[in-house]
């Protein structure tokens, strides 16, 4: 008996499969997320958005790859301050052994919450093994005074002072007791984002994560960045 009429009818039902479950799944997230922004009052659209990484330039995290949009985005104003949750994609060329390029997909979720006052750049993420290896070659990051902030977060920014100021003592503490996520500052926002798409709890830790980092700036601080204008989001 040929079993080839077989296998490929089999491999049409696995790959149909494949895709009947990926639709639906996609179709289940879109409303997963749609009732989350209804909840938090924000409004929700599924439609591709492009011009993310045109608003907010300064976020390499949007920046990366090509063919590059952001979908299922809630936006409005939460807890006084203007914000944006949102999926993204991009896509990213290799070249295989044979070399034939590959097209690989990546998403992940990200909020980016406006804030009153007049900010600088700053990135706090989760320390990586490379940023151990470069810390050894004399590559540092920004150290603090908490050994295990240190060891957990690796810090950059073109002021240290500005740094330090951010991520005082109960501003670490904080981070240290609150869901890990990747931040980075503008002149006007924050963006918080993982490597992988977040469930709709996730997007709201997020959300408060940023909510209450902007809320512990120094009053001193906040004063001194007071002369400068933010424009809305």
């Amino acid at each position: 008996m040929d079993m080839l009429p077989v296998i490929i009818v089999v491999v049409v039902l696995l790959v149909a499969g494949a895709v009947i479950y990926s639709v639906l799944q996609a179709r289940a997230r879109r409303q997963a997320l749609a009732e989350w922004a209804g909840q938090q009052g924000l409004a929700f659209a599924p439609d591709n958005v492009r011009d993310m990484d045109e608003r907010f330039p300064a976020f390499a995290c949007l920046r990366e790859g090509r063919n590059r949009y952001a979908y299922n985005v809630a936006e409005g104003v939460w807890h006084e301050r203007s914000v944006l949750a949102f999926d993204y994609h991009y896509e990213t060329q290799s070249t295989n052994s044979k070399g034939e390029s590959e097209t690989t997909h990546w998403y992940f979720s990200a909020v980016i919450v406006g804030s009153a006052v007049p900010l600088k750049p700053l990135l706090i993420r989760p320390e990586g093994f490379f940023d151990k290896v470069k810390s050894f070659f004399g590559f540092e990051d920004i150290n603090f005074e908490s050994a295990e902030f240190s060891r957990k977060f690796f810090v950059q920014s073109p002021d240290r002072k500005w740094a330090y100021a951010v991520l005082h003592q109960r501003a670490m503490e904080f981070l240290l007791v609150s869901p890990v996520f990747s931040l980075s500052f503008d002149a006007r926002s924050v963006i918080a984002w993982r490597g992988a798409t977040l469930k709709p709890e996730e997007f709201t830790q997020a959300l408060t994560l940023v909510r209450g980092l902007l809320d512990q700036l120094p009053e001193y601080l906040v004063k001194e960045q007071a002369h400068g204008a933010v424009p809305p989001l």
